[in-house]
This record gives C-alpha cells, structure tokens and sequence, in this order.
C-alpha cells in the first residue's frame, strides 16, 4: 500500500514558525514567504478522520496549483513555485479572517438549510419553491467566519463590513475577484463536462495589495457536477452524478456520523481509504484533462522535506 503523509514537523534553518491546519501544514519563512504542504490528510464535518489517503496531497496541491495559474489574469496569487508534488511555495500574506463562498446551485449544506425552512443564507433571501441541486438564477456568494479550530459560521456582507473584519472598500474588490474566479472556473468546467457548482476562495493582503491564498477549485473546497445528465436527474429529483469531498459526508452521515458530541467514526479499511483515492484521482484528470502521475512514495517525508529545502536554498 502507497504510504501517505498525515503529519509533518519540519524543521528548516530559515523556518521563523509552523501551523498544522485540518490538511495542511504551513510553514513560515519571515514575513514574507510561506510553504504549504498538502498532507494526505482528509477532514469532514471539521473533524480530521482518523486515516490518510494515499496520494490526496498531491491531487490537492497539483489541482490547485493548475488552477492558480490559470487565474492569474484575474487576481495576483501568492504561489511563486511547487517545489514538490505535495507543496506550495509563495508570497506570505496576512488573510482576510472570511471564507468567501460562492454558489451556483442549492445544494450540501445550503440545501439541508432551505430543507429545514431557512429562508434566509447570510443576508441573501432564497426564494420559496426551489428544489435540490437546483441552480439559482445569478450565483451567491454566502461568507463563513474562518475558524482556527471548531465550525466556521456563516455571515452576511452587513456583518463582515459592520465588525471590522474587512474594510467596506477591500470586500468590494474580493467579492468582485470572486465572482470573475467563479465565472471562469463555471468556463473551465464547461469545457470538461462538468459544472462547477459551488466552491471557496480565501484572500489575503500583502504591502497593501490583495492576493488570492490557499487553494482553489479543489474537491476539498468545490463541488463539481458531471454536466452529461444533470438536467434529467434534476428533473426526476435524483442524486447528481458529482466529483467532490460530498461523498464522503454522505458515506459519514450514512454509518451514523455527522461531527457531533460522541458520535464515532467508522471504520476506515485499506479498501475504503483507496477507493476515495479513486475519487480524487478521478477529479484531477476530469478537471485537469491530463493522465494524473502517482509520484513514488518511498521515503516520502524525506522526499518533501528535501525538494523544500532546495526551493528555501535557491
């Protein structure tokens, strides 16, 4: 079995500090460069699941780091290279303390919301009558506090401007990059036959300039569709064929475990942990159109620690 990466404490003579996130750990090189390292780490429900998967690091970083470059032209983003197939390196910002999320579809948890009888999604009224999965007729951008631990929460625009989180100003630009991301990640999609149903951004500022952080358009934080039969499964009021993180909520919300006080997670087998890999691989080559390249795993922390160290060398 490939072996995965789930934990990481790395120590680089330049290294000024570390943060282990849910599936990331960032280093800190001063203030002004940062490593982020895709771990084979997978959470649902903000809980970090007991088992890594193979190769998903990669899938994530290569993902992301596809579609950084692909947007450029739109927002500059903190990426200067990918000394690894499992890391980023690039510009240290300091991050807006929102998520921006933006929906093309009601679905996941905006629709378990509208379910319950919300009608209301972070200061955006949504009209009576709509069903699953269906699309709304301009996308919403729905913010979430970001958390270092625990549940992020939604907030409206009012709220985020109101506290002081971001200037009235700064929003403006992020929720435009936003929406000009999301078009042309809905494009990008198109062209593959899928449809990019909803997804997140985060930003950052640096000496006064906004850039685009983190990740983007991953499984980890978009849910794409297969456009191929979207409508009639719509119709018919079944479940969309779809590439993202949902199905393993849905694998979780079915053995009993949603992320609540004592519940447990359920056993995670080799065969589980790999068809999940499947998964993800699936995503790469659907969203990137090219074969996707499983890198050796022998000695894999020796392997990431090194191609980091050469990056931080040059």
């Amino acid at each position: 079995m490939n072996q995965t990466l789930t934990k990481t404490d790395f120590k680089f003579p330049k290294q000024t500090g570390v943060y282990h996130g849910k599936v990331r750990d960032v280093y800190f090189f001063g203030n002004d460069r940062i490593a982020m390292i895709a771990t084979d780490r997978i959470s649902a429900f903000d809980v970090v699941l007991p088992k890594g998967i193979p190769s998903k690091g990669q899938v994530l970083n290569q993902i992301a780091a596809h579609f950084l470059d692909s947007t450029k032209d739109i927002v500059p983003n903190w990426k200067i290279s990918t000394p690894d197939p499992m890391v980023t390196y690039g510009i240290r910002c300091e991050p807006f303390k929102v998520e921006m999320v933006i929906r093309g579809y009601l679905t996941g948890s905006a629709w378990r919301a509208y379910k319950a009888g919300e009608r209301n999604l972070c200061g955006i009224n949504i009209p009576e009558g709509m069903k699953e999965n269906q699309a709304f007729e301009t996308p919403v951008i729905t913010p979430t506090t970001k958390a270092d631990e625990g549940h992020d929460e939604n907030i409206s625009r009012e709220e985020i401007i109101a506290q002081g989180l971001i200037s009235e100003e700064d929003y403006k630009q992020i929720e435009a990059y936003t929406y000009a991301l999301f078009a042309r990640g809905q494009q990008m999609a198109r062209e593959r036959g899928l449809i990019l149903v909803d997804t997140k951004y985060e930003f950052g500022k640096k000496d006064g300039k906004i850039y685009l952080i983190d990740e983007i358009h991953t499984p980890d934080s978009s849910r794409y569709f297969y456009a191929d039969g979207y409508q009639e499964r719509f119709e018919k009021g079944e479940p969309q064929r779809q590439l993202s993180k949902e199905f393993v909520r849905q694998w979780l919300i079915a053995n009993g475990f949603e992320g609540k006080d004592g519940q447990k997670v359920p056993e995670m087998t080799p065969e589980y942990c790999q068809s999940v890999t499947d998964r993800y691989v699936e995503l790469y080559e659907k969203v990137v159109g090219k074969p996707f390249i499983v890198e050796k795993t022998d000695n894999l922390e020796e392997r990431v620690f090194n191609n980091l160290k050469t990056a931080l060398d040059d």
